[in-house]
């Protein structure tokens, strides 16, 4: 009797990978409902515009959320304190988004307390800075978490 051999056993065709989430947008946010804050902040990161880095901005914590669900930005500074949802709640919104996964979060306060650095930490922030702040250091901060290459002059 004559074998037959079997024809190979072909491996499992592998599942396709999930689709890889949206990626972020060359951008960066800044949430704070004092208008001199926003302007100064502006002025500091302004040479960021040399990288390509578009600079929004929102007045509070709602505009700041539909803003960043909207654009997707890489790097987001964030008062605590301000009306219509406060820092706290928009940084766990974001970060409790899986379509957000990535969005750098720096939360901005005048509040400088231990504790209040804690709940920024609780709720995912990946920075906490005290205002008032150097612009030097908002700019090498912006820079290095955008994984931009140049130091600040």
């Amino acid at each position: 009797m004559e074998e037959i051999e079997a024809p190979p056993v072909s491996s499992p065709v592998p599942a396709p990978a999930p689709p890889a989430p949206h990626s972020l947008s060359r951008s960066l946010v800044v949430v704070d409902d004092e208008p001199h804050i926003r302007m100064l902040m502006e002025e500091a990161l302004e040479e960021l515009e040399d990288d390509d880095v578009r600079m929004l901005f929102a007045r509070d914590g709602q505009e700041g959320l539909e803003l960043i669900r909207r654009e997707r930005p890489r790097l987001v500074f964030l008062d605590v304190m301000m009306p219509r949802m406060n820092g706290y709640q928009v940084c766990e919104r974001v970060k409790g988004d899986p379509d957000l996964r990535g969005v750098c979060i720096v939360m901005l306060s005048a509040k400088g307390q231990e504790v209040d650095r804690i709940k920024g930490e609780a709720v995912g922030a990946d920075l906490y800075m005290t205002k008032p702040f150097s612009p030097m250091e908002l700019l090498a901060t912006a820079r290095r978490l955008l994984g931009l290459a140049r130091a600040a002059a």
